[in-house]
């Protein structure tokens, strides 16, 4: 006796079964992260203290925004947030921008055979490996102002007459993060254009060769077209972590305000004042400012990760 029922469509058990396998990470994601996001969201409209997250009250926006009595509160009037979101937001573009010229460059560097060529490589990871605090404090001791060593290097070659505390002075403070975030990151991007590189088309540089194109014009119009999404894709993920930057600033220069990042400001409401409603909407304006900006860099990128390459 034959079966009446229809034949099972292929495509929806496919996607019925990868509803399956992603079901265990959905629920851990709720869970690490979903959960504690939209607690934070909640507490941004209470006034919860830190010594008693049992008692607060709704509170609405005021600890966004609020008038009263001629004058505004709220994170959004306070100076210091607006000083910290232009210290992030100049950190992530002028660090980024710099790992991104000299990631490419060390990966092209890299992508040319020569004697010890793995041992270059992996050497070049040192930095990369070693945790973020571990190196914000071996860069401080090396630009401590009586004992560091870049100020003895530096007043030796005669360019500086005297000790500059690097870390402690407003004017140079930023600086020396920026230093230490590119030296400790320039290797993740080189690493990701390497192996961008290692799998371009040799095609297109055996035609170029034929047709007398140099190897300067071949990198712009050849290489960098190809990266582009490779590139894009790193930027995302160094701005991520730039614009949430927190560790290396904090051990190099504290609550110093030249250097203060919008994670050192939550930080600092939720913890040396806490304040957990106020530090909460601080917290959840960092994290609306990061997925505006990471949406905006995929579109105007026109990233498409269905099809894992540009339209």
């Amino acid at each position: 006796m034959k079966s009446s029922a229809p034949p099972a469509d292929p495509d929806r058990a496919r996607v019925r079964n990868a509803w399956v396998f992603l079901a265990p990470t959905l629920i851990a994601l709720a869970i690490v992260a979903g959960w504690p996001l939209a607690r934070t969201i909640w507490f941004s409209f209470t006034d919860a203290r830190l010594d008693d997250l049992t008692r607060y009250g709704f509170v609405g926006l005021d600890n966004y925004l609020a008038y009263d009595d001629g004058e505004w509160y709220g994170v959004l009037a306070e100076a210091d947030w607006w000083n910290a979101v232009s210290v992030t937001l100049w950190f992530t573009v002028v660090s980024v921008s710099l790992e991104v010229v000299f990631g490419l460059a060390v990966a092209l560097a890299l992508n040319v055979r020569f004697p010890l060529r793995g041992v270059v490589r992996a050497a070049i990871l040192v930095p990369w490996a070693i945790p973020t605090v571990v190196s914000a404090k071996m860069w401080a001791w090396m630009l401590n102002d009586q004992f560091g060593v870049i100020n003895y290097v530096l007043m030796g070659l005669g360019i500086i007459g005297t000790p500059i505390a690097w870390t402690a002075s407003a004017d140079t403070a930023l600086w020396a993060v920026l230093t230490v975030d590119v030296w400790k990151s320039t290797p993740f991007m080189a690493l990701l254009f390497l192996a961008a590189l290692q799998m371009l088309p040799q095609d297109c540089y055996e035609a170029a060769k034929v047709d007398g194109i140099g190897p300067v014009r071949a990198l712009w119009y050849i290489t960098l077209p190809l990266l582009r999404p490779a590139i894009i894709t790193a930027v995302i993920f160094r701005a991520l972590d730039a614009l949430r930057i927190f560790d290396l600033i904090y051990v190099l220069t504290s609550n110093a305000r030249s250097t203060m990042s919008m994670s050192i400001y939550a930080r600092q409401q939720l913890v040396d004042f806490q304040d957990v409603g106020y530090g909460s909407a601080a917290s959840t304006l960092l994290f609306l400012i990061i997925a505006m900006i990471t949406i905006s860099v995929i579109a105007l990128g026109r990233l498409d990760f269905d099809k894992g390459a540009t339209r």
